[in-house]
């Protein structure tokens, strides 16, 4: 039985502001609905009413309908057959999955990072942002620069392909975060272990950082898993 959204998809819809006429194609569409979900305004299970979303965003019924396969297509929303249109609701193996997934592309990224003391800069703004973001107790805006700081260290592989694959897992990540009520727990542990990977980055001490790295997210996996109340099989 789907699980009752803690408040109604017409309360989440009303963030949504009214694209303009010359932007109001699916692909735009698409993109509000995605953004509106992956920062937690649309949780996982709610359900999304084509009119609704046609009316809120100030499009076309066949517009919200074309955005819906696209993020059908990137695991955001799933069609129930005779119910409609829902936000997924991940499963501990798929946030295994995805970690798995992680696991295998960001030492790439590490690896590239180090020799490129352009992307160490990188690295270091955005920890610094989080680091002024955690004293100020902006736990949102510490969640915004862990994910920056991820995907700038994937981007440091210079591949739009993994540039793409890496922005749909983290979509796909988000719907997991939703299951952790308080974004200072999510987030807090690793604000001190970015600054540390980014100094051995730095330092070119590679082996040393994928080490932490690899031990960083097995216990951010961890932590996803122990809030979902399940486990990665055989593990």
């Amino acid at each position: 039985m789907r699980a009752v959204p803690p408040h109604s998809p017409a309360d989440a819809l009303a963030g949504l502001a009214t694209l303009p006429t010359r932007s109001s194609t699916s692909e735009q569409a698409a993109d509000a609905i995605r953004r509106h979900i992956t920062e937690g305004a649309i949780r996982p299970g709610a359900q999304l009413r084509e009119e609704a979303v046609a009316a809120a965003l100030g499009v076309s019924r066949n517009t919200v309908r074309e955005a819906f396969r696209a993020l059908s297509r990137e695991g955001l929303v799933e069609h129930a057959l005779h119910r409609g249109v829902f936000v997924r609701e991940v499963s501990a193996h798929d946030v295994a999955d995805i970690y798995r997934t992680r696991r295998l592309l960001e030492p790439l990224g590490l690896r590239a990072a180090a020799d490129r003391p352009a992307a160490v800069r990188t690295l270091d703004d955005i920890v610094t942002r989080a680091e002024a973001a955690a004293a100020a107790g902006d736990w949102a805006s510490v969640g915004t620069a862990d994910i920056a700081f991820h995907r700038s260290l994937v981007g440091a592989c210079d591949s739009v392909r993994v540039d793409r694959l890496f922005d749909q897992l983290f979509a796909e990540l988000r719907l997991a975060f939703a299951v952790i009520d308080s974004a200072r727990a999510l987030h807090e542990p690793y604000v001190a272990r970015n600054r540390h990977m980014t100094t051995l980055i730095g330092a070119r001490a590679v082996d040393e950082a994928c080490v932490e790295l690899d031990s960083y997210l097995l216990d951010a996996e961890r932590q996803i898993l122990e809030a979902l109340g399940g486990r990665e099989p055989g593990r």
